[in-house]
């Protein structure tokens, strides 16, 4: 057997990886969940109690569920059972659920965990409802998706969702000291090096230590350089899902610092999501938004480059195109703001569904045929050009409905011109009514 190893260029001692060798054996010894895992911490609390409550943990990868699950089980006394829901079917899921109430009636609660739980279908989600009810199984479900869009309300009803934080830089350097103790040396590295290879970790603490692992492997002579560690290590995508929640929580950042007149962070977010792979469309779409949302009249030529931003990237194409929508969100995010026309536009829309089917006023009914002349269509109307000042101030309401003020301008940039003139019209208006 030795000997077919050998072909393979294996051997069965062939070590396991860093991040395996380095797994915690405690939950005192898990970095970077403080808030779970501290004195005063619910998962530890429960450990201690050694009565647990089924519960989802959703984090980034790398900071720890599997783990946290395992060593739970371990020192609150119960089995330790675990699923992946990209493997498991229908019938491991019986499997597990039997071999449960099995240890059930010996005596002995079962943890089960299910990694991937977002993965498994609505249908098999419920599940696991009757067997978490029961008590047979106590369910801790590991998710990288935000459980209020994955996860069946009724399953939600029955766990608690704690919040697994990305690691921040001190974890991220324990986690490279255990390392160096674990290996006996210290990784080649300068001191901005080793800052830039905790950036490349992004948060993860097992990616880190497959990374530290390289360059323990590489055992360079002479402590390399930013340069030289990214000549060796690739650093890899930020973690971005299109479909999923980091995509919307990305296009909402952008749009709120559009919104807060701050074109540093606009343009960080702009590019966190170009660089994750969004289609750059998607975000002239919602640039377009913004122009109308939140600038209106204040600026009325924001929509009009919006647009133009949006054929510029249509007609050139990435890279190039892509500077269009810079240059666009730095404008947004200086330009005076105002949701006035939005405001404006959802205080009609509401008087109209509430008013129902009122006629405008007859005065500015069209009057194509005699009949309607007759009826009075048209009659009484002025024409405002030859009105003094070009206003006549008459009433375009419906007679059943009294004059409402939905558009109330701000008075920001141009929107300040157009404020005074519908007061200078207000104040002519009711000197007509008077």
């Amino acid at each position: 057997m030795a000997d077919l190893f050998e072909a393979a260029g294996l051997t069965p001692s062939q070590p396991s990886p860093l991040a395996d060798r380095l797994r915690p054996q405690k939950l005192d010894e898990v970095v970077g969940q403080d808030h779970l895992l501290g004195p005063e911490g619910p998962i530890r609390r429960m450990a201690e109690a050694r009565r647990l409550s089924s519960m989802i943990l959703w984090g980034p990868p790398g900071t720890g569920k599997t783990t946290i699950a395992r060593l739970l089980a371990k020192e609150a006394g119960y089995e330790f059972q675990q699923l992946s829901a990209v493997f498991s079917g229908v019938a491991d899921l019986k499997k597990a659920f039997e071999q449960a109430r099995v240890r059930r009636s010996a005596g002995q609660a079962t943890l089960l965990f299910v990694d991937e739980i977002h993965r498994f279908n609505r249908a098999q989600q419920d599940g696991f409802l009757p067997f978490v009810e029961e008590g047979i199984v106590t369910l801790v479900g590991a998710t990288t998706e935000n459980p209020s869009f994955e996860l069946n309300g009724a399953l939600l009803s029955r766990s608690q969702v704690y919040v697994l934080k990305r690691l921040d830089g001190e974890a991220l350097e324990a986690l490279l000291g255990k390392a160096e103790a674990h290996e006996g040396r210290a990784l080649p590295l300068e001191p901005e090096a080793r800052a830039a290879l905790m950036a490349m970790a992004d948060g993860d603490g097992r990616y880190l230590l497959t990374l530290a692992e390289t360059l323990f492997n590489i055992g360079s002579a002479k402590p390399l350089d930013t340069k030289a560690l990214g000549q060796i290590l690739q650093k890899r995508s930020p973690a971005y899902d299109k479909d999923r929640e980091e995509h919307y929580n990305l296009i909402s950042a952008l749009h709120k610092s559009i919104r807060g007149s701050d074109p540093d962070a606009a343009l960080y977010w702009l590019a966190r999501m170009l660089a994750g792979g969004e289609d750059p469309l998607f975000v002239a779409r919602r640039l377009i938004r913004a122009a109308a949302e939140d600038i209106g009249e204040a600026d009325p030529t924001a929509l009009i480059l919006a647009n133009a931003a949006k054929d510029t990237y249509d007609f050139l194409g990435s890279p190039e195109g892509e500077i269009a929508l810079a240059q666009l969100t730095v404008h947004l995010a200086c330009a005076p703001k105002s949701n006035a026309v939005y405001m404006a536009y959802s205080a009609a829309m509401k008087a109209a569904k509430e008013t129902g089917s009122l006629m405008p006023p007859a005065h500015i009914r069209n009057a194509p045929t005699k009949l309607m002349k007759d009826l009075g269509y048209g009659k009484g109307y002025q024409y405002d050009h030859d009105a003094p000042e070009g206003f006549s101030g008459q009433d375009y309401f419906p007679d059943e409905m009294p004059r409402r003020q939905f558009y109330k301008p701000r008075g920001e940039g141009n929107e300040a011109r157009v404020k005074e003139r519908l007061e200078r019209w207000a104040a002519l208006r009711r000197g007509k009514d008077g």
